[in-house]
């Protein structure tokens, strides 16, 4: 069996009677990358920070690459680890090819890989630039690059989208996809859900410290018995008069339809032969996590706050939340 790059077990961490983290369990195995979600507050960066060693968990046990991330043995390990963190900071006055410069002597990282890194986020033209005169967009990227080098083992990344264009966010998803090709586990702390699910294999949210749920997104998708969303094309007289069908339209040519409806409802729909199309939607990350954050609501509710959100797709062509 693989051992787990990262390793807590009932961890829970408290600030002066505050309680930060309670009771979280995770193994991250290599190759790996986990969305961690939840609101602000909800023990995201604390948790990170417990990975680092930065501190120490009150209760329960920390180990990455098998070694407690607070104790002096850990210090040859932190070369496999990149971070970046929500708010990025570098020495104002140094130039964007010397802030990498330093870090990679840091972690003695090839002196190489800094052209390459700033040439992958897009700053080899602002390299010679001081810091201080980049925007928070410009920043946020050579906060990445700081994080990719030395192609890192363990990444983690706390909101590494914000201040990123949509071609710097796609170009850094690609890169995370070829960190994870190599090996690489990834923690991945986002508030920006839509376009994150595709990257990642396994889900965890927390709440008050609490994980409510973790598990990949078909599991998420199984416990949450949300429905399923199912678009036609050329057939909306034929779905308004089936008895199978009717029942499940919420819009013109869209059923909502529960997982173990789906494969009847699909055969029903394709035995019509003037179907011109059908698309399968299923819950998005952002349904799922509005589920699993309002403590599970019953089946009826979820489908009528699907519709609402289905229609305002449709009307408006709004697609995209932050939550």
């Amino acid at each position: 069996m693989t051992s787990s790059i990262v390793s807590i077990e009932n961890v829970s961490k408290q600030f002066q009677g505050l309680t930060a983290l309670k009771n979280i369990s995770l193994q991250l195995a290599p190759g790996e990358v986990l969305g961690l979600f939840g609101h602000n507050g909800a023990g995201k960066t604390t948790m990170m920070k417990l990975i680092l060693g930065v501190m120490n968990a009150s209760q329960g046990d920390v180990k990455v690459f098998g070694t407690d991330p607070g104790s002096k043995q850990a210090w040859h390990g932190r070369r496999k680890i990149g971070y970046l963190p929500e708010n990025v900071s570098f020495y104002e006055h140094l130039t964007g090819a010397e802030v990498l410069h330093y870090f990679a002597r840091l972690k003695s990282v090839s002196k190489i890989q800094v052209s390459e890194l700033l040439a992958q986020v897009g700053l080899t033209h602002a390299m010679h630039r001081p810091v201080k005169t980049y925007s928070k967009g410009m920043r946020q990227r050579l906060g990445l690059a700081q994080a990719f080098l030395g192609e890192p083992k363990l990444l983690l990344l706390d909101e590494p989208t914000v201040g990123l264009d949509p071609t710097a966010t796609q170009e850094f998803y690609q890169s995370v996809d070829k960190l994870k090709s190599k090996g690489a586990s990834i923690i991945l702390c986002s508030h920006v859900l839509p376009g994150v699910e595709q990257h990642i294999d396994r889900a965890m949210i927390l709440s008050g410290g609490e994980a409510l749920m973790i598990g990949t997104l078909s599991e998420l998708r199984n416990r949450a018995h949300l429905p399923v969303l199912i678009s036609t094309k050329g057939i909306t007289e034929q779905l308004m008069t089936d008895p199978l069908l009717s029942p499940l339209l919420i819009k013109a040519d869209v059923l909502s339809v529960s997982e173990t409806q789906k494969m009847t409802v699909i055969k029903q729909v394709m035995s019509y032969s003037g179907v011109q199309d059908i698309h399968i939607e299923h819950a998005s990350l952002n349904q799922l996590y509005q589920y699993y954050l309002a403590g599970g609501i019953n089946d009826v509710d979820v489908k009528n706050d699907v519709q609402v959100d289905i229609n305002t797709v449709v009307n408006t062509g709004v697609g995209a939340a932050r939550v």
